[in-house]
């Protein structure tokens, strides 16, 4: 009967400390994408630009989410999940009280900052919870399991925010979401564990030392693969960083016509297709021994897809729901960049190596959505709506071509991306 118990305790709690890890991803991922469904409420109450607007939810957000990457893969290693997933939650929720509480747009974009310092131990954390209690053959699986709560999270965000907006204003909105992250910090703290008892040899019984660390760093940086894998990441995560996270609803609104509740539940589609569609590419992946076709069968049919979204001027609602929906199933394909980087390097450096991959990709959340912002105000006709600006079809068709252009440019890259076979490094 004992034995049956750790049988079970040795099956289920893994799963357990490695979901808590994703459940926290899923939380920085609702505090990430909120402005989306909030943007004529914070462009009329802070009197924002595109530009500007793009710079307070996107680039705020982004600058410390990148800028610790690196840093945050390093002391992965070095001090393991529990204390940083802990400290992280608590800053985002720190960052979403900030955001909130304050009518001045210097102490929002602290609190933005805030929320992206901390939501950059969620991945990365998440995915060294996975290396360290799950078998290192399901890492591209896992991945796509923890990327599909992530997803959730931002489906969550898109309608029950949306709905809670319109009930409640967006400012009691994000205290609500800051409660939830002061809960989930105690939560983390209590069941997070860092070392996997089940595995007597596992390296997670071995700490490395700070010079290993920094070896490892620079073996990492060394590598043009991982590089290159960052950077088409970076492209094909466009498709949320620049449109699902901010621009998206925006655009169905202005551009489509659809009212404020459709453009949400719509938008919400392409997180939806991401939630299945990357735990199935990684099932899909694990299950013909490749990495690289995949993403490139994903990005070029997820290409058609937006450029149908784009360019069709007349696509009725029904089709515009399942075209969001291929669009996040294909292009959730990229998450097996990081199974490649994963592959490509030892499990003493995972978490500097996924952090490596995250920065690269999540570079463009810096750079697109301000991009983006620019083009539109460029191409802006002067209509406003409540003191926030309405941009045209044609202003956000040019501005939103960025997507399209840099899937391609991620299509070329990607045939000079090593194929890995699904083999693990093998330690020297």
């Amino acid at each position: 009967m004992e034995s049956e118990k750790i049988i079970s305790k040795k099956m289920i709690w893994p799963w357990v400390i490695v979901g808590l890890g994703a459940i926290f991803y899923c939380y920085e991922y609702l505090l990430r994408i909120s402005p989306s469904v909030m943007t004529e409420e914070l462009m009329s109450f802070y009197h924002l630009t595109g530009t500007e607007f793009g710079n307070l939810s996107g680039s705020f957000y982004y600058y410390s989410y990148v800028v610790m990457q690196i840093l945050v893969g390093l002391l992965m290693d070095r001090f393991g999940p529990r204390r940083l997933l802990t400290v992280a939650c608590l800053l985002c929720a720190l960052g979403a009280y900030l955001f909130a509480c304050s009518n001045s747009l210097f102490i929002a974009m602290i609190g933005r900052f805030l929320i992206g310092f901390g939501s950059a131990f969620a991945f990365v954390g998440a995915a060294k919870l996975a290396t360290i209690w799950l078998p290192p053959e399901r890492f591209a699986l896992v991945s796509g399991i923890i990327f599909c709560l992530g997803m959730s999270g931002a489906m969550f965000g898109d309608i029950v925010m949306d709905m809670t907006v319109t009930a409640v204003g967006w400012q009691w909105t994000i205290f609500g979401a800051a409660a939830v992250g002061v809960f989930l910090t105690a939560i983390i703290w209590m069941i997070v564990r860092d070392v996997n008892p089940y595995h007597k040899d596992h390296y997670s019984h071995h700490t490395p030392t700070l010079r290993n660390v920094l070896s490892g760093l620079k073996q990492a940086l060394k590598n043009p693969q991982i590089w290159l894998c960052g950077i088409v990441g970076c492209f094909f995560y466009l498709f949320l960083s620049a449109f699902g996270e901010l621009w998206g609803p925006a655009y169905l609104e202005q551009a489509r016509g659809i009212s404020n509740l459709n453009s949400a539940s719509a938008n919400s589609m392409i997180f939806l297709g991401c939630a299945i569609g990357a735990p199935t590419w990684g099932w899909f992946s694990d299950l013909i021994q490749r990495r690289r076709l995949p993403i490139m069968l994903g990005a070029m049919t997820s290409l058609v897809v937006i450029s149908i979204l784009l360019y069709v001027s007349v696509i009725s609602l029904s089709m515009i729901y399942g075209l969001l929906f291929l669009f996040g199933f294909l292009a959730s394909s990229q998450i097996l960049v990081f199974a490649i980087g994963r592959e490509l390097t030892s499990i003493k450096i995972s978490g500097t190596t996924i952090g490596l991959l995250n920065m690269l990709i999540m570079m463009g959340g810096i750079i697109f959505p301000q991009l983006i912002g620019k083009l539109l105000d460029i191409f802006w006709n002067g209509q406003m709506v409540h003191g926030a600006r309405v941009y045209s079809e044609h202003a956000y068709r040019v501005a939103l071509s960025v997507i399209p252009v840099c899937i391609l440019l991620g299509i070329g890259m990607t045939f000079f991306m090593r194929e890995t076979f699904c083999k693990l490094y093998l330690e020297e």
